[in-house]
């Protein structure tokens, strides 16, 4: 007789099929790969007009009434509504990712129901907080932002310490979580987030699409992470002009979207290097793959991340990487092997840019040694694998 599937309740504001950030990445990968094991809800709120459930790789994904204005905003009617939901809202085990199930856990004490509850954890909210304030964006939008973020970490310290489990997806967020919200280590899990190797992978069909976006020869350098103050892009602006002094004819593709969109266009504008730079957007995974094989340099500017997929999709690639040494980003950049790692300051990131630039030889080594390292570390089947072992262990310790 065949093995009962596990039933697994997911909570994510954003709809993982739409949105394209590290978090909504995971929750689709991780369900794709456990569909001989466990059966996925994943209730989501309706951003990007989603309105009509769907089934995408077995998961059943479930719309919830939310707004569809900005995330701390869409969060807490997200929020009601699963609470509103909870009676109907049945599974083995309950997951919620970052702060988007703090109503239905609210719903779950109530009841006095003893249904294990998992919180993942990305980058820790008030770590996020402490270095929102090393920006260089005191906006209205930003200061309104942080007074936001404070209360989010809250919430995330109060679902930290009444889950079952918390799973995290880096050593340094583990120690965040241990040292900020004041959690007992022992409950925490850490998995890292996965790459596909046979989406992200080297491609020779690149050269196609540098002629179509008009980079022929041109050096190409590449930025793929939402457009909002901790992703640091202002450093990378900032890095450019030093670049394109020593090389005017660098491009630099900026993918992804985000509040701070304007903002940068207008900046590199006003820095007179706009001509240099490509806003390009979301793109599907198919645009992506080929985009990180257009790039001579991938490069993520974040002063705060608690692993970075983008850096993980960019190595399987093979494209060398330049990164910020903060947070979890040195547990997967090996420094000076797949990539290089610097401090924060815009001088530092543009001349390790301008390093990798002017050595062909050294991207290619770079290059093919992080190819290698990500598919020997990093992959979905082995994150999969990992969680299902700690919801077993969580069904087993609410029992």
């Amino acid at each position: 007789m065949s093995k009962a599937l596990i039933k697994v309740a997911v909570f994510n504001t954003n709809p993982p099929h739409l949105c394209f950030g590290g978090v909504e990445r995971r929750i689709i990968e991780i369900a794709k790969n456990l569909q001989k094991e466990a059966f996925f809800n994943i209730y989501c709120g309706i951003k990007g007009g989603f309105k009509k459930p769907q089934i995408i790789n077995g998961a059943k994904i479930i719309p919830c009434f939310s707004t569809n204005l900005f995330f701390p905003i869409d969060n807490c009617f997200f929020n009601r509504s699963i609470f509103k939901m909870s009676n109907v809202i049945k599974a083995d085990i309950y997951e919620a990712h970052t702060v988007s199930g703090y109503g239905f856990l609210k719903a779950l004490n109530r009841s006095k129901c003893k249904k294990p509850f998992i919180q993942t954890i990305h980058g820790v909210l008030l770590d996020e907080y402490i270095k929102s304030f090393k920006t260089s964006y005191p906006t209205p939008r930003t200061k309104l932002s942080r007074i936001f973020m404070y209360k989010l970490a809250n919430i995330e310290k109060i679902l930290a310490e009444n889950a079952t489990l918390i799973v995290t997806v880096s050593k340094y967020s583990f120690s965040k979580i241990v040292q900020l919200y004041n959690v007992d280590a022992a409950k925490i899990r850490i998995i890292p987030n996965g790459v596909d190797v046979q989406i992200f992978k080297p491609n020779i069909n690149s050269k196609l699409l540098r002629r179509e976006f008009g980079l022929n020869d041109k050096p190409c350098v590449l930025f793929v992470g939402n457009l909002i103050p901790r992703k640091g892009v202002h450093f990378l602006l900032e890095a450019a002009k030093h670049v394109l002094r020593e090389n005017n004819k660098v491009k630099f593709l900026i993918v992804g979207e985000g509040p701070l969109k304007k903002h940068l266009i207008g900046q590199s504008k006003k820095s007179n290097i706009y001509k240099n730079f490509l806003f390009l957007g979301n793109v599907p995974d198919h645009l992506l793959s080929l985009l990180y094989n257009c790039a001579d340099v991938f490069t993520l500017t974040s002063i705060q991340e608690g692993q970075g997929i983008s850096l993980l999709e960019a190595q399987a690639s093979a494209t060398p990487v330049v990164a910020f040494d903060i947070g979890g980003v040195n547990e997967i950049v090996v420094n000076k092997k797949t990539g290089l790692l610097v401090k924060p300051d815009g001088y530092e990131l543009a001349d390790a840019i301008l390093k990798l630039l002017s050595d062909e030889v050294l991207r290619e080594k770079m290059g093919n040694y992080a190819r290698e390292f990500i598919c020997k570390n990093f992959s979905w089947s082995r994150c999969a694998e990992s969680m299902l072992k700690v919801y077993r262990e969580a069904i087993e310790i609410g029992c």
